[in-house]
């Protein structure tokens, strides 16, 4: 394995839950911001074998960007049990994501 393919499966499995990132901004933490199609790969070859939460990962436009009908639809309640909201158009709702973000924590 890579160092860069190591730092993303350590960026990848550092994200928590109810939390969103792009593509881009695992690439830019694991070191190698043009990478995004890197951390796709690595997503898709290494995502079941290191236990990955791949569903937390959209494109740069907040779209579920996996193949498959099914496997939009299993991202989607997914997040959506994490609460995560979307659009009407299907995409991830980065404002309510915010604004929970804002909300100060119980406890």
């Amino acid at each position: 394995m890579t160092s860069f393919t190591e730092d993303v499966v350590r960026v990848l499995k550092s994200i928590p839950e109810g939390v969103v990132v792009t593509y881009g901004q695992v690439a830019r933490l694991a070191g190698s911001p043009r990478a995004a199609r890197q951390v796709v790969r690595i997503l898709h070859s290494m995502g079941e074998k290191h236990n990955l939460p791949w569903h937390r990962v959209v494109n740069a436009r907040g779209e579920i960007n996996v193949p498959g009908e099914e496997a939009k639809t299993e991202q989607r309640r997914r997040l959506r049990e994490e609460g995560i909201s979307f659009t009407e158009d299907g995409r991830v709702d980065w404002n309510k994501i915010t604004e929970k973000a804002d909300q100060p924590k119980k406890g």
